[in-house]
């Protein structure tokens, strides 16, 4: 296939396929549904405070909106549990289940309310929490160990597809794709609504780390095995569809370092020949 033919069909891909004649879902089959959540892996608990009002320190929701921009170099200075409670509250908390466990109402919208992700945290500086991987439980609002980084700055670069920036993160935000969640409910139809589901929680994610004096950069171009054995995923059944560092703001810092970084990208771009017209 060539790049054509492939940007062909990830166009159609975008396209709503809802209109179309399909197969019934497994749920209009009347199938079992799967977990609302990935059930823990371990009996280890570090339950997460709740009370996030100590936190902000911006509560006027226009400036947040005016403010918020993407931040790719931070403070050297580990966050807070507290911080990282609310940044996980705010980006996939569930706040009440709906039915007999049949779906839950969170912080985020989701197609179907079918909430197909998992949330997985590179930490590097958050205090109180040990460098490593770990995995939040949305319905007790608690992580669980995954395993320890013995690198975590060079393993979440590799993880960021050598993005050298993302080292300096205080904990790096990986979002894991549980396909047969959402499949259960639309079927073929499911992808498209998750990536765009995969948006809404990210934005969120943005927004809070402004109100919170922190600050994020959205991170698609992720090397695909790497990230899904940083977080001890089958790559199949679950996989790292979206990621995106996180560390205390620095303004100056980053001001600076994205005018080196895009003086670079200009340099290395007037040494491509432009298109003849």
């Amino acid at each position: 296939m060539d790049t054509k033919e492939q940007i062909q069909i990830n166009r159609d891909f975008c396209k709503s396929p809802f209109g179309e004649e399909r197969e019934p879902s497994d749920q209009q089959k009347r199938l079992p549904q799967p977990p609302l959540c990935k059930p823990a892996q371990s009996q280890e608990r570090i339950p997460l405070d709740r009370d996030f009002r100590s936190v902000i320190t911006q509560p006027d929701f226009l400036t947040v909106l005016q403010q918020r921009t993407s931040q790719r170099f931070y403070k050297d200075a580990p966050m807070s549990q507290k911080q990282l409670s609310f940044l996980l509250w705010a980006t996939q908390g569930v706040k009440s289940i709906r039915g007999n466990h049949y779906a839950t109402l969170r912080t985020v919208p989701s197609g179907g309310a079918r909430h197909a992700f998992e949330t997985y945290l590179a930490v590097r500086l958050v205090d109180g929490l040990a460098p490593g991987v770990y995995h939040y439980l949305p319905l007790g609002h608690a992580l669980e160990p995954v395993g320890p980084l013995e690198n975590p700055k060079e393993q979440i670069i590799a993880a960021m597809d050598g993005q050298g920036w993302t080292g300096g993160c205080a904990v790096a935000f990986f979002y894991s794709f549980v396909p047969y969640r959402a499949e259960w409910r639309y079927s073929a139809s499911a992808h498209r609504v998750a990536l765009l589901d995969a948006g809404h929680v990210v934005q969120n994610l943005y927004l809070a780390c402004e109100a919170i004096g922190c600050g994020t950069c959205a991170v698609a171009a992720i090397d695909q095995k790497a990230a899904d054995s940083l977080c001890r995923l089958d790559g199949q059944e679950e996989f790292i569809v979206y990621a995106a560092p996180v560390g205390l703001s620095d303004p100056q810092k980053n001001t600076e370092g994205n005018r080196q970084m895009y003086a670079q990208t200009i340099l290395e771009s007037n040494v491509v020949k432009p298109l003849e017209k």
